[in-house]
């Protein structure tokens, strides 16, 4: 979807400024809030997709006033109150105020090890790959209300076919609970002239992974 969280290409936002000596965590509490988006992962509660999306339809100056695990945190509040896990009013009194909906996985003592554990997104091809490397292709300008992997800024552009990932599980299904919809997974490399125009670095090359839907020949 379009927002301010798809920043790639923006202009005013400044310089990226890496904090010295960065620590894992700032404060306890994002370590919890970790805790808690993987656990609810680890438990089925809903795919990392979801996740995503959830952070993408924050109102702008609540994505743009929040830190990293703001976002998250924020972003969980939503998926659990709209899958129906916890009341907004339960949130508001920190505690249950009515029965609680079943998991599709239990948790258990040994949850730290495999919520740590990323499951694999491969999935079995369905159809033929439609593009090999050295293929041109041109990416679609879409604009869906729901969550894409393809960055505005290079929607509509001319690339070129760089390697071929197989198959994986689609993430914008996957965001709004549609399924898998496994789809052709591929590197596309694209001149920096293409994306930023003329004045761009002549030696500048991007190369972006993009799905198979994104895609036309060129």
């Amino acid at each position: 979807m379009d927002g301010v969280h798809d920043m790639g290409g923006m202009d005013g936002f400044g310089k990226v400024q890496p904090e010295p000596n960065e620590p894992v965590f700032h404060a306890p509490w994002e370590g919890r809030v970790l805790a808690m988006q993987r656990s609810m992962g680890y438990a089925g509660a809903w795919p990392i997709d979801a996740s995503r999306f959830a952070q993408e339809r924050l109102a702008p100056q609540a994505y743009l006033g929040a830190s990293y695990y703001q976002r998250w945190a924020l972003a969980m509040e939503r998926n659990l109150i709209e899958r129906g896990y916890a009341g907004a009013d339960e949130l508001s009194s920190g505690h249950a105020l009515r029965s609680g909906k079943p998991l599709a996985r239990k948790l258990t003592p040994d949850l730290a090890t495999q919520a740590m554990t990323r499951g694999s997104f491969y999935r079995q091809a369905q159809t033929p790959a439609r593009f090999k490397p050295g293929d041109r292709v041109r990416t679609k300008n879409i604009h869906p209300p729901t969550h894409t992997r393809l960055p505005r800024y290079a929607r509509g552009r001319l690339g070129v076919i760089e390697l071929v990932h197989g198959c994986h599980a689609f993430p914008d299904t996957m965001a709004v609970d549609k399924g898998d919809s496994p789809q052709w997974l591929y590197t596309v490399m694209f001149e920096g002239k293409e994306l930023w125009g003329p004045d761009a670095d002549p030696t500048l090359k991007i190369s972006i992974d993009a799905f198979e839907p994104y895609l036309d020949p060129a």
